[in-house]
């Protein structure tokens, strides 16, 4: 990407500069902490076994579903059909903890609530949450942290699906089986379709929207921490945005600093919606700071009190935003799109560092499949034009792998009613 000199000894002054840490050694170095992480030793990267299987479903069974998500709370009930999965119905709220503080039994009294009237005729319940947890061989978790501005407090040692059984059967509620997904392994699930119809050469889970993590298959021989034989897979969930391994840049530490988990999830800081619009207000204001813009645009960008994922990607995407003046609207542009295009550098490192440990997608004719989710993989044009570009010029043109990505509608609802189809306890 070519940037003016102005906004390129900026970036680079401040250690913000996209090419600061190459694809190559970036994807090494991600390599690297997944085989830490499965092997069980220390690291960034949790490589999270799911204990969770992927297959087919035969039509006529049904499932209800909780997508505790880093925004919205939702709860459904899905039908498998001859011609696909179908969303019968579907109750959105905002998650617990967005607005105001709460307790983990407060939440887990809200989301019995919310599926208690979806279990008629479910024979499982899909629980999608979105944070970090350690999976059990039953399918159920322990928290480990809460994330994304979630504040819920004393969740610590709790396990998900048990506590949510016990909230429903102090309701009088029908004893349904529940399995714990994260919504990486459930978007995952739910391309499964897709490589049936398509012949992809493997599959991949990619949430990139208020929160950043991928997914991938795993041979059970490769997940060292467990001591199963070879030959069988298992839904790993790496918990990527917890990568620490490439350097941070000063408004990441300004960034960083203000958040209410300082020094964790440094790279969703560095890549998802959540965060993505604040880093760019932060430089925008940094380089008023060290006089890039005129004077009055100096006074817009230092009185930027917020700027949204949004607004900022339209500005790295020519929109002139609160800049009056066209030469300060086009740095401002510069600097916005730096921040997406190295958010999809850390995005393409983490799916080529996948694709080489899994051995996926090394034939141009069977690609695998990025099976993705999120706002900003969706909808933010800077960060989706930038990263496919990294994939076809770095992925495929430099280490030989290929892979193609696919979104869908409701994707972490329809996977998580696969994973509790499929994975009944």
């Amino acid at each position: 990407m070519e940037y003016s000199d102005r906004a390129r000894v900026f970036l680079t002054a401040h250690g913000m500069e996209p090419e600061r840490f190459p694809l190559r050694d970036a994807t090494a170095a991600f390599i690297g902490e997944m085989e830490l992480g499965l092997a069980g030793q220390k690291s960034s990267l949790d490589m999270i076994p799911t204990w969770l299987s992927a297959g087919t479903i035969e039509p006529g069974r049904r499932a209800a579903v909780i997508d505790a998500g880093g925004t919205n709370f939702r709860a459904g009930s899905v039908l498998f059909t001859e011609e696909g999965a179908v969303i019968e119905r579907c109750e959105r709220s905002a998650m617990p903890g967005t607005s105001r503080s709460a307790t983990w039994d407060e939440f887990e009294d809200f989301a019995a609530g919310q599926i208690a009237p979806m279990l008629e005729g479910a024979e499982g319940i899909g629980f999608c949450f979105s944070y970090r947890a350690t999976i059990t061989p039953e399918r159920d978790g322990e928290v480990i942290r809460m994330s994304k501005g979630v504040d819920l407090r004393g969740y610590e040692g709790r396990y998900i699906c048990a506590d949510l059984k016990a909230a429903l059967a102090r309701r009088g509620a029908p004893d349904v089986p529940a399995v714990l997904v994260n919504d990486t392994a459930a978007v995952l699930l739910a391309g499964a379709g897709d490589v049936r119809a398509h012949g992809y050469d493997g599959l991949v889970g990619l949430i990139c929207g208020t929160g950043q993590n991928t997914c991938c298959v795993v041979d059970t021989g490769k997940i060292g921490k467990l001591g199963l034989p070879a030959g069988g897979n298992m839904l790993v969930n790496l918990e990527s945005g917890c990568f620490d391994g490439w350097p941070q840049g000063d408004y990441d530490r300004e960034l960083d600093a203000n958040t209410n988990n300082p020094r964790d999830h440094l790279l969703e800081k560095m890549t998802s919606g959540a965060y993505l619009g604040e880093l760019c207000r932060l430089t925008l204001r940094g380089a008023a700071r060290d006089g890039l813009f005129s004077p009055a645009g100096a006074d817009t960008a230092l009185g930027l009190a917020t700027l949204t994922s949004a607004e900022a990607d339209a500005m790295a995407c020519g929109a002139p935003g609160p800049f009056a003046d066209e030469a300060d609207a086009a740095l401002a542009g510069e600097l916005c799109l730096a921040i997406f295009d190295r958010a999809a550098r850390c995005v393409c490192a983490n799916l080529s560092a996948i694709l080489v440990l899994t051995d996926c997608g090394a034939d141009a004719a069977h690609p695998a499949c990025v099976s993705a989710d999120g706002s900003v993989i969706r909808f933010s044009r800077a960060f989706r034009g930038n990263l496919e570009a990294r994939l076809a010029d770095f992925t495929a043109g430099v280490l030989g792998r290929h892979c193609v990505i696919r979104t869908q509608e409701e994707a972490t609802t329809l996977g998580s009613a696969a994973a509790a189809l499929l994975n009944l306890k």
